[in-house]
């Protein structure tokens, strides 16, 4: 018998006050101590409170210190009221609750939790001594003030000790409904923190910042030794099922995914169907064998598992377009939910197990349900048992539910069942029958749902099914029951994102698949659109172009001196700056004629510079160099310019802009007859660093995995600007054209810099501008940050620094560069996008 499953119940139940009831055979293996995931979020929360206070202590200080005036006024009245002194009071609050709470733990012989009420005491003492001696050294001047009570005439660090440990010690001792002297203690801590602040004995700031740590040491202590289980097992289980009206004969727990149910549940181990249900899923599942022989499954929600369920909910919702939010809700009302859920599938005809019970014990919701007879889960089933005729009666299901306006939202191989055929059912000679295909677990579905959570469920069920009976054959199946509308509204909706995790999974080993679905989708339906549609609101890229700008932000304010900086603003000459702005302006020309000089199709000067100058605005939001590439592709494909051709010509734009502006600092370093660049050269050390680097990455390319990846990523960018390149390479005027555009271009950048230089009295060799300059456009590229925000600065700002300037000018310079060719040309980005889509010509 498996680890998972073993025996450990089999004692009678009472059916009835004064009636023995038979024993009951229970297979199961309960959890003693769970680590319950809110501790885990309760933690977090709390420590982000706790910077919050002190976030507040420094930049609200007058607030607080206001709130805590007007309390204190009342500390003459308090003073009459209270007959003995306040620090008693306080010293006896603080001896009392420990004591009634480590009392009743005792009385209850809770010997491992007044362990742990200790240890959460101390810790909480420990950690707030460590956070008041970390504000004393580290904190400024304005947090330690915040923090601080005027006492003696002075004012006086406070952050109580004793208020925090009582506070970790209640927070480990359990929740106030189940302890009466956690209850009791909680309202003495309460009273004597109001009379400590009436009494100004400690800050507002102070008093909170103590109870958060001391929580924050309870709920740390909780988390990792773990919270005495409170879920339904054994005796509880069972009376559970009898106040539903069952009574049990034999309950066997079902192993969940991944586990082996090889001699598990008696010698034929438990059903399929069980598992299946079992599967994917956070829920305890158990096989139900009654009295009377009948079979049954009851599937147990347990209260501390709903909070990864909510997060996941809540992480999706705001995750992906068209998914409604949904706020945490009860056991009670996930249990209500998914009889809810359960009851009108079955209404709309779907063939689901019936939902015959709703019952509780303990932390524990039970779900008492019908086995879905014999049936065997997708992912058990050989993919040639899968012929046509199941394949369409699986898209009728689901078409069953979709038509009453219920969307699963989670089809995974686990949760559509098949019923064995006629051979299987009946034997040889049995008269045939269609298999029955069941559709189970409905309980994240949705009831009036949108047509997007449609959409992405008949996704779902294609995808699972083209992973086991192919592209082709799960289209067809589809097509032969879904008109024709449906089936082409699938292609912007094949995406990973839009499958449950299972399936992902799956599709990770067969990648292959979702392109063959697609190409099959064109092959049925050409006109069909398979253009991946937006599905997410961010991703991985999002946070990190929202993050690396406002960290590069912080870091560039930080260190540089405001007052140096605005000085040397005030004292630049601003004639150099309308020239530098106005060189600006002409790259925006330059571009437009290498654009033009590339197209395949003729385009109006005039028009692609707009375009260019309408970059400007997109790179608000979009990495340095990304907008106006994307602005060039829409303006390409709005004149008939097929997607792959426009592709070509923009990567060749950009290709010879990085080849030109090469070319451009060689001619410079030439003519200049000096050596210039030789302050930017390496010292040995970075030269020896360099080349082992370079030797790693030569040797690397002796490995075929790397050489076919790196194969991958260049051959398609090759591929389409080869023919494009030749193309232009045989017409010299369009060759012309588009290399004094480049040269226009990157020269405007370069001697625009030259005179943000020249604002300030500062002067370089146009060599040592340029290197500058494509140092911090190279940083810009390789960081995907909005316009290349806080990198660029950066990169320059150290550029100029190593060619000599002083760190203050060298900032100064940087900024007013930035602010002239990209902070001021956003609005005139936004009308020259404005006029553009109101021509039509984006």
């Amino acid at each position: 018998m498996p680890e998972s499953i073993a025996p450990v119940f089999r004692a009678p139940q009472r059916a009835r006050a004064g009636e023995d009831a038979p024993s009951v055979q229970i297979e199961d293996t309960p959890t003693a101590r769970v680590h319950h995931p809110s501790d885990l979020v309760g933690l977090v929360l709390t420590v982000l409170s706790a910077a919050v206070v002190m976030l507040l202590a420094v930049y609200a200080h007058g607030t607080t210190a206001g709130v805590a005036a007007d309390v204190q006024g009342f500390s003459s009245i308090v003073r009459r009221i209270l007959v003995f002194p306040v620090a008693v009071l306080e010293a006896s609050i603080a001896l009392i609750a420990p004591i009634a709470v480590l009392t009743e733990l005792a009385v209850r012989r809770l010997g491992r939790q007044m362990l742990e009420v200790v240890a959460a005491g101390v810790a909480a003492l420990v950690l707030c001594a460590g956070v008041l001696a970390a504000v004393a050294a580290f904190g400024s001047d304005d947090l330690v003030r915040g923090l601080s009570v005027w006492r003696g005439g002075q004012w006086t660090l406070s952050i109580p000790a004793s208020l925090a440990a009582l506070a970790g010690l209640l927070t480990t001792a359990g929740p106030r409904g189940r302890r009466r002297s956690v209850d009791w203690s909680w309202n003495l801590v309460w009273v004597s923190l109001g009379v400590v602040l009436v009494t100004g004995q400690v800050s507002l700031p102070g008093a909170a910042l103590a109870l958060l740590i001391g929580r924050a040491g309870g709920l740390t202590v909780r988390y990792v030794s773990g919270v005495q289980s409170e879920r339904a097992y054994g005796p509880a289980l069972v009376a559970g099922i009898r106040r539903a009206g069952f009574t049990p004969a034999r309950l066997v727990r079902v192993p969940e995914a991944g586990s082996d149910v090889d001699g598990v549940g008696g010698a034929d181990g438990p059903d399929e169907s069980s598992v299946a249900i079992a599967a994917d899923t956070n829920n305890r599942v158990y096989e139900l064998t009654t009295d009377d022989g009948e079979e049954l499954s009851v599937v147990v929600l347990d209260g501390d598992r709903q909070v990864i369920g909510g997060l996941s909910r809540l992480w999706r919702s705001l995750r992906l377009r068209g998914i409604e939010g949904r706020s945490f809700v009860s056991l009670r009302q996930a249990a209500e939910r998914a009889a809810l859920l359960a009851y009108a599938a079955r209404a709309a005809g779907v063939r689901t197990p019936a939902l015959l019970a709703v019952a509780e014990a303990e932390d524990s919701m039970l779900l008492i349900q019908a086995r879905p007879g014999h049936a065997v889960a997708l992912r058990h089933l050989d993919p040639a048992d899968l012929d046509d005729e199941l394949l369409r009666a699986i898209w009728a299901q689901l078409r069953l539910a979709h038509d009453a306006g219920i969307a699963h939202r989670a089809l995974t191989s686990d949760t559509v069942l098949v019923e064995p055929g006629p051979l299987e059912a009946g034997g040889p000679g049995a008269e045939p029958r269609e298999p029955l295909v069941w559709l189970t677990d409905w309980d994240s579905g949705d009831i009036a749902s949108s047509e997007l959570a449609r959409r992405m469920d008949l996704t779902q069920m294609l995808a699972l099914l083209a992973l086991r009976v192919g592209a082709t054959r799960a289209l067809e199946s589809a097509t032969a029951v879904l008109p024709d509308d449906d089936i082409a509204a699938l292609g912007p909706m094949l995406q990973t994102i839009a499958l449950p995790h299972r399936t992902r999974e799956e599709i990770r080993a067969h990648r292959e698949v979702l392109a063959d679905v697609r190409s099959a989708l064109v092959e049925r339906l050409p006109e069909a659109d398979v253009e991946p549609e937006r599905l997410v609101r961010f991703g991985a890229r999002t946070v990190i172009t929202v993050i690396l700008p406002v960290v590069a932000v912080v870091v560039v304010l930080a260190t540089i001196n405001v007052e140096q900086i605005a000085s040397a603003l005030s004292t630049s000459d601003w004639r150099w700056s309308v020239v530098a702005f106005a060189l600006g302006l002409l790259t925006f020309f330059g571009a437009a004629l290498a654009f033009v000089a590339f197209s395949p199709v003729r385009l109006a000067v005039w028009n692609a510079t707009l375009v260019q100058t309408a970059g400007a605005f997109v790179a608000l939001a979009a990495p340095a160099g990304i907008g106006p590439a994307a602005l060039n592709l829409r303006m390409l494909t709005k004149r008939g310019v097929t997607t792959s051709l426009a592709v070509a010509t923009v990567a060749l734009v950009q290709v010879s802009q990085f080849v030109v502006t090469i070319a451009l600092l060689l001619v410079l370093s030439i003519g200049s007859g000096t050596n210039e660049a030789s302050r930017f050269t390496p010292s040995p050390v970075t030269l020896l660093i360099i080349g082992v680097l370079a030797g790693l990455a030569a040797s690397s390319l002796l490995v075929p995995a790397v050489r076919q990846w790196l194969v991958r990523r260049t051959m398609p960018t090759i591929s389409q600007t080869w023919p494009r390149l030749i193309e232009v390479v045989g017409q010299p005027r369009k060759l012309a054209l588009a290399l004094a555009g480049n040269v226009l271009m990157t020269m405007g950048y370069v001697l625009a810099f030259d005179a943000s230089l020249a604002a300030f009295g500062q002067e370089l060799s146009l060599v040592q501008v340029a290197l500058v300059y494509l140092i911090g456009n190279a940083a810009g590229a390789a960081v995907p940050s909005p316009g290349g925000i806080g990198t660029i600065e950066l990169a320059l700002i150290g550029g100029l620094t190593a060619a000599g300037l002083n760190p203050g000018v060298a900032t100064s310079v940087a900024i007013l560069f930035r602010v002239l060719t990209y902070w001021l040309r956003i609005p005139i980005g936004w009308v020259a996008m404005r006029t553009l889509q109101r021509s039509g010509e984006l």
